[in-house]
């Protein structure tokens, strides 16, 4: 482990501050580590790892497209990416799709788009963009210009002009910044590294309905409370409301980097060949991981078994919140979920691992739990039992 870490640490970049951790391989909802310690994974590699560790269907599928073709190029068709196409239209109400290689990067196309939106009506590139505050949507350029948090972006300006903030859940926030150049409204459905706030009803509602009023681009950054982490196939789909632009990654291919922006409606024929490119994207290995994922969720019936389990989550968590009065209070959705502390949470997640546990932060005060969405009510006993020895032994 020490060598590892030395040479990591001699190579890489200096942009993570990384736990002492090498980890070696996982099965099922646990992780190794390169002493065979044992781990109950609650964080899924940031929501990625929806399937758990080691599911032979989805491996099995990957194996097989490795033996047959990785790449190709977008000059060419090949049929795992038409037909992940197909079906990510299907369960998201989208009509078009663009693979990416990652969320930052569907968020990148999305913005393109929304600017090329604007164009096509008005014929100048001065198009508004309204986002929101604490939101987070990547860490490139365009991505981290609508990623409302200026500790992300102070050292890097100027960002890309033409980017206003609203307040996420107050309405008339985002009424306030509406004029004649905006052309979108772009905002994460539950907000994750923000610190875990779900969007209210009537928020998303009233957004919606201010887009369809003033002409303009509902956008939804799915890339972490989507692909059937919140009880839905998509988390704005419990709302009830239809965007006209999503994103998506992280769990779409459960490990092979892929991510997706998709359209519907007008929206569906903004971008035109030369507009938007991508040399790995919609390549037969991504496909094949896309079509997998999605044929083991409806295999599984893993949406349903999202919302049993996680209900049992919650009553759990919230008992936490009830006993200790340090503990704010519990926010999220679904397997997406938060514990807010009056006081920093980082040692929490240092004695987790010490016991044998694998949770992360959401800012600095949050406790964020998005395990594999194959969790069963007795991992997260065995979870609860961890993380109480770890509050009652840190305190």
């Amino acid at each position: 482990m020490n060598n590892t870490i030395k040479t990591a640490e001699a190579c890489f970049l200096n942009t993570y501050n990384r736990y002492p951790l090498v980890i070696d391989q996982g099965k099922g909802v646990y992780l190794y580590d390169d002493a065979e310690k044992k781990y109950l994974d609650f964080a899924a590699g940031i929501g990625v790892f929806a399937l758990g560790y080691d599911n032979a269907a989805y491996n099995n599928a990957l194996k097989q497209q490795v033996d047959k073709i990785i790449h190709t190029s977008n000059l060419f068709y090949n049929k795992p990416s038409a037909d992940a196409a197909e079906k990510f239209a299907k369960v998201s109400g989208m009509e078009k799709v663009f693979f990416t290689n990652s969320g930052t990067e569907a968020i990148e196309g999305a913005i393109k788009l929304a600017r090329k939106y604007y164009f096509k009506k008005n014929g100048t590139a001065e198009g508004e963009i309204i986002a929101m505050k604490h939101s987070f949507h990547g860490r490139s350029m365009g991505a981290l210009a609508v990623t409302g948090q200026p500790k992300y972006q102070e050292a890097f300006g100027p960002m890309i002009p033409n980017i206003k903030f609203a307040e996420f859940n107050n309405l008339e926030s985002v009424k306030a910044e509406i004029n004649e150049k905006t052309c979108a409204i772009l905002l994460e459905t539950v907000q994750g590294e923000g610190g875990l706030y779900p969007a209210t009803e009537a928020f998303l509602t009233g957004v919606e309905a201010l887009c369809k009023e003033n002409g303009l681009l509902l956008m939804l950054d799915e890339i972490q409370c989507g692909m059937g982490r919140v009880g839905e196939m998509f988390a704005y789909q419990a709302y009830g409301v239809m965007p006209d632009v999503i994103a998506s990654a992280k769990a779409l291919g459960c490990g092979i980097p892929v991510g997706a922006f998709a359209a519907r409606g007008e929206a569906a024929d903004v971008l035109e060949p030369g507009d938007h490119g991508t040399t790995y994207g919609f390549n037969p290995l991504a496909g094949a991981a896309v079509n997998a994922v999605l044929d083991i969720y409806e295999q599984k019936k893993l949406v349903e078994h999202v919302k049993e389990v996680s209900q049992y989550l919650e009553e759990k968590l919230d008992s936490l919140v009830t006993k200790y009065t340090w503990i704010s209070e519990r926010r999220g959705k679904g397997l997406m979920q938060g514990l807010e502390l009056d006081h920093p949470a980082n040692k929490y997640i240092i004695k987790a691992q010490e016991l044998g546990l694998i949770i992360v932060t959401a800012g600095a005060n949050v406790i964020r739990f998005l395990p594999p969405l194959v969790i069963e009510k007795e991992h997260v006993d065995e979870m609860i039992g961890i993380l109480e020895c770890c509050l009652t032994e840190v305190e």
